[in-house]
């Protein structure tokens, strides 16, 4: 290379703008020169280590140079250099070290298909030819240049600059002699407008403490899993058939230590479980715990879709709570979201100068409700980082399931928008959207038998808790928003104007079974002046507490798996506020402490009474008795499973129902087994008692028995045969 070339070479290298540093640091051998070069800018003495070479500095670039038979240095040598305060340090020089990312790994990346794409991007631990170190591999096809910055070399772009893999448009180092635990990010250089970015790592797997953004070179898990027997059995396990009841947490609002200080994943591990089982839960779903910077969204606007918050300690500590759910029969859910991203200057956006991970055209790739980016599902890339976050935190941390947040967001391309882009057939069906779904289902099915795949879908989306063979989007379980809004609303009324309002409650049914439902009281329904669940019940005191413990019984004997929100089951009176631990001091009183009982003998009932749980998502499970009366806004319905039933009957009005007549199934004796309006969860114990309660051979509701008994104001009971 001739002189005046290497000085263009090295300004490119000194101005931090070379495309490949590997081409001018490290051994070199010329037609009539052989070489050494390191780029040191705060150095005043570089010396290669095997020898004692010392190397000169070339005039005015940061670069030093040694000239002679190279053949007498290792291919690995080490470097030693000096800074300004005199110290000395020693270390391999990066830039002698040959590509290490195998082609395979990024053939399947460019075409959307390495599904643990994690384990090669980021940083990870590494060793070449018996030296350690640490090996950096990003995403950036729009970027010029791209460094490694951090504590190793003061932040500055010029020191590490990486080498780009043709046009895969990966970028890798590996940098010898360094150990986990340092902070670091990217520098990038846009090739067309040379614009500098300073971007943390996507494929992080641990971050600082917010407010600080950089990412934290992780050294490799060496947890002991201790829960292969649960494991073993979710293989296997016939969720259908069932019970699932769900408690849905925000750590860092579900309680907090005597300072107001978030409590540690294994304080969750201490205090949550203990409070589920206590209650009956059979699963925790936790909203979002991947890394994010801004506590205010719980979570649901990430930056970190490797990485567990750090907000609660680190990643093993994840680990040990999610292990020890399992040594106690409980299952985990994570609350995941690959619908959109934040518009963070250090995260996914423009990340390498260009529309990278999101759309260039904000009709595409905007949402205006929530002032995010979305994901661009047409990129093979894109759709292979958020396979790979999914594989991740079923793999690495053991989570029983994913709930996929804003579903019918990622489906519909004018979904919350006037001004949208039709897709290719002139339609409104975001169809790169539909292939991602169904692409992630089929792998995590594929991969991970016995996880389950939640959709938080909120239309009429046919077949989403259907398999991708048959056209459906090959979720599991389908969260019932209609079944909620329908729900809410009809309990929202004042009971003397319910009777108008009867078939918000029968309308569930015609569409019951034509997915897997789950039935949510949800975070959603708690914040944003929507009210606590409390406070949406209409009526005065007594009556709330009546209504809500309807509605309670209402939820857990519809055919649907079942999940509330933390502080509903107490009846909370405020709505949820993230930045507050719940109000746990109104268990204090007798109301609160009542619906608290309630829900714990509602989980105990449905996870005992095949009835309630055998044939939730099939009309084998129910059977109406009478839909019909919307004048006294009474339903009754059987459920049932192979050789059991139960019969439930709700008087939706605080009016005192005596010698109410129901059909039933067959003849005998039946017997109360639950009341809602009982004195144990501060009812005003009406009801039917502990006697036996015998049929009349007097037909009714196209049964040929039936049974007169007594309706308490306000409440459900649950009736058992005598066999």
């Amino acid at each position: 290379m001739a002189s005046n070339g290497l000085d263009v070479e090295f300004q490119k290298i000194t101005e931090a703008r070379h495309h490949d540093p590997f081409a001018v640091l490290g051994k070199h051998r010329f037609q009539h020169q052989e070489a050494i070069r390191a780029y040191f800018p705060y150095a005043t003495e570089v010396t290669v280590a095997e020898g004692e070479k010392p190397m000169q500095p070339i005039a005015n670039t940061g670069i030093f140079q040694w000239s002679g038979d190279i053949g007498e240095v290792p291919d690995h040598y080490r470097l030693i250099w000096r800074d300004a305060d005199h110290r000395e340090h020693i270390s391999h020089d990066p830039y002698t070290f040959p590509p290490q990312v195998p082609d395979f790994d990024l053939h399947l990346f460019s075409e959307g298909k390495h599904w643990h794409a994690y384990r090669f991007l980021g940083a990870h631990k590494y060793e070449i030819d018996g030296v350690g170190g640490i090996l950096f591999v990003v995403w950036a096809p729009n970027a010029e240049r791209v460094s490694v910055v951090g504590d190793l070399n003061r932040w500055d772009g010029r020191c590490h600059p990486m080498r780009v893999r043709g046009g895969t448009g990966v970028w890798e180092l590996f940098i010898p002699d360094l150990a986990p635990g340092g902070l670091y990010k990217y520098e990038i250089r846009n090739r067309d407008s040379g614009e500098l970015l300073l971007k943390s790592d996507p494929y992080a797997q641990q971050y600082e403490i917010r407010p600080n953004t950089a990412s934290i070179i992780s050294a490799d898990a060496k947890y002991v899993w201790g829960d292969q027997v649960w494991m073993e059995k979710r293989r296997h396990h016939d969720w259908q058939h069932a019970p699932m009841s769900i408690y849905e947490v925000h750590l860092g609002s579900w309680r907090r230590g005597p300072e107001g200080e978030f409590l540690t994943y294994q304080e969750y591990a201490d205090q949550l479980i203990s409070y589920v089982l206590e209650m009956g839960f059979s699963y925790i779903e936790l909203l979002p715990i991947t890394e994010h910077p801004y506590d205010p969204s719980w979570g649901y606007q990430a930056t970190g879709y490797f990485a567990p918050t750090s907000r609660y300690g680190k990643p093993d500590d994840l680990r040990y709570l999610v292990e020890q759910c399992h040594q106690n029969n409980i299952g985990v859910i994570l609350d995941w979201v690959p619908a959109h991203f934040p518009k963070d200057a250090h995260g996914l956006a423009r990340f390498d100068g260009s529309a990278l991970y999101e759309h260039e055209d904000p009709r595409l790739g905007e949402h205006l409700d929530w002032s995010t980016l979305i994901y661009n599902f047409s990129r093979n890339e894109v759709k292979n980082f958020l396979l790979s976050s999914a594989m991740y935190w079923v793999e690495e941390f053991h989570f029983d399931g994913l709930r996929v947040d804003a579903v019918a967001s990622m489906l519909y391309l004018d979904y919350s928008r006037t001004d949208w882009v039709p897709n290719k057939h002139g339609g409104r069906e975001n169809l790169d959207a539909i292939e991602f779904l169904q692409q992630l289902n089929t792998a995590i099915h594929e991969v991970h038998p016995g996880v389950l795949m939640f959709a938080e879908e909120s239309t009429s989306w046919p077949q989403v808790s259907r398999p991708v063979y048959m056209g459906g989007l090959g979720f599991d379980i389908k969260w019932n928003m209609g079944w909620m809004n329908d729900t809410l609303n009809y309990i929202s009324h004042q009971t003397i104007h319910r009777k108008y309002h009867h078939d918000l409650l029968t309308f569930s049914m015609l569409y019951a079974f034509t997915e897997n439902f789950l039935l949510p009281f949800s975070h959603d329904e708690v914040v944003h002046g929507k009210q606590s669940m409390l406070y949406k019940m209409p009526g005065d005191e007594w009556q709330k507490f009546a209504n809500l413990r309807l509605l309670y019984t209402y939820m857990f004997t519809h055919p649907g798996k079942k999940l509330l929100f933390m502080g509903t089951e107490f009846a909370q009176g405020k709505e949820w506020d993230s930045t507050q631990t719940m109000d746990w001091y109104v268990l204090k009183y007798a109301y609160h402490q009542g619906v608290q009982k309630l829900v714990k003998d509602l989980n105990k009932i449905y996870h005992q009474s095949s009835a309630l749980h055998r044939y939730e998502f099939d009309w084998q499970g129910f059977e109406w008795i009478d839909c019909h009366d919307s004048d006294q806004s009474v339903m009754s319905f059987v459920r049932r499973a192979d050789n059991d039933f139960l019969i439930v009957i709700i008087n939706f009005t605080p009016l005192l129902r005596e010698n109410y007549r129901i059909g039933v199934p067959q003849g005998g004796e039946y017997v109360e087994i639950f009341n809602s309006d009982s004195e144990y969860y501060g009812g005003s114990n009406v009801g039917n008692g502990p006697d036996l309660m015998c049929t009349d051979d007097l037909p009714w509701m196209d049964k040929l028995y039936s049974l007169s008994i007594t309706l308490p104001p306000l409440a459900s009971l649950i009736l058992k045969p005598k066999y």
